[in-house]
């Protein structure tokens, strides 16, 4: 309990949050929104991200600041978030949208704001200033407001000029999203036993620091999806042609003894490019030199559902198969189990999330993340460098 409410009060004690704002009337506010959605087609297809950021966007619309929203979408610079917008027209009918990010237009559309109003910018990355968190870049982003929100849990992990580089320039403030994010991941990181984590997905270089913590703390870390393959691999058995890291066996050794780290007892595979009927269940020494691991099988499936019934605490973090590709009953049938265990459920995860938003399960969750990377690393090291940046 002593280190519970430590860990609470190192946070809460040096980070000014939302509800600290003395004075928001006719105030332009800079909020840092988790806009980064799926898109198809123009069309938003989830919209988790954006429902999360509503509170903080309602909270000071209610208090009449001018809300500025800045965020990203993709990796490239080259896409727009109009879509974002018009999706978020849905629950907000009269937000307006500027097709800039910095410059003489968005001062304008930010003049032109009346208290109570939300205006959002343009991809944050279509300016090269904002990976590299460039000095001049910041600035400009600072200047069109008088107050920093930051609420994009899920890219406080990065070092980039909306994130690091922004509270340098103005007084900045943990958004309602930030804190509950803090305040949720904070019982991940000290959890009630039995505990069970599951990780799954793949690139192992991103998930080796929240592995060699969780099993500090957990009974069991179960390692599912093509993180598994890793694994085998390092054991010497046969993954045929599954995706695997290129990850030294020597990294994986302290991990691969833990007596924690539990594995896949039986896989679904199937020859590359294999479609659903194609496939078979079989071991995991059943592997074939021409064959892929496309999704945990039925044994494991069973294993994991009874662990989960036992447990006090649930952490997950990435789908048990290939997702994306359809193989998607062992993740869905995981969801369905922690949706209707007793237990406090904490999980994130783009994957994880389509899953549990796919079936309906939102609300039999105790808490979903909108971080993927973020939610790892900050598992792993007990803070990011955004939050670092509002201390």
């Amino acid at each position: 309990m002593a280190r519970r409410a430590s860990f609470y009060v190192r946070y809460h004690a040096h980070m000014k949050k939302l509800r600290d704002i003395p004075h928001l009337e006719g105030v332009p506010v800079l909020v840092r929104a988790a806009l980064n959605v799926p898109v198809a087609h123009g069309i938003v297809t989830n919209t988790f991200r954006l429902r999360s950021a509503l509170p903080t966007i309602e909270y000071l619309r209610e208090h009449r600041a001018k809300v500025i929203l800045i965020g990203h979408i993709g990796d490239t610079g080259t896409e727009t978030l109009l879509p974002v917008f018009e999706a978020m027209k849905e629950y907000i009918p009269d937000i307006r949208f500027c097709d800039a990010v910095t410059g003489t237009k968005v001062r304008q559309a930010v003049r032109e704001l009346n208290p109570g109003d939300v205006l959002m910018l343009e991809n944050l990355r279509r300016d090269t200033g904002e990976k590299k968190n460039d000095h001049a870049f910041a600035l400009s982003l600072a200047s069109i407001a008088d107050v920093f929100v930051q609420d994009s849990f899920d890219v406080c992990h990065r070092s980039h000029a909306s994130v690091i580089g922004i509270p340098a320039f103005l007084k900045s403030y943990a958004g309602l999203e930030l804190e509950l994010e803090i305040n949720e991941l904070a019982k991940a990181r000290n959890p009630k036993h039995p505990a069970l984590a599951i990780i799954g997905g793949a690139k192992f270089s991103t998930k080796e620091p929240v592995l060699h913590a969780l099993i500090k703390k957990y009974d069991i870390v179960f390692v599912g999806g093509a993180l598994a393959n890793d694994f085998m691999k390092a054991k010497g058995q046969s993954v045929g042609t599954s995706l695997v890291s290129s990850t030294d066996s020597s990294t994986l050794s302290e991990l691969t003894e833990s007596k924690k780290i539990m594995l896949p007892k039986d896989y679904i595979v199937g020859p590359v490019g294999s479609e659903r009927s194609t496939e078979h269940h079989g071991p995991v020494t059943a592997v074939l030199s021409n064959e892929a691991i496309l999704d945990a099988g039925p044994v494991t499936s069973l294993e994991l559902a009874q662990l989960v019934a036992q447990a006090r605490i649930i952490l997950w973090n990435g789908p048990l198969g290939n997702y994306e590709k359809g193989f998607t009953d062992a993740t869905e049938g995981l969801a369905r189990a922690i949706a209707s265990s007793s237990a406090y459920s904490i999980v994130g995860g783009g994957d994880t999330i389509a899953a549990i938003e796919k079936l309906g399960l939102g609300d039999r969750i105790s808490f979903i993340s909108t971080g993927g990377g973020a939610m790892l690393d900050f598992l792993a090291t007990g803070t990011l460098p955004g939050i670092e940046a509002l201390r």
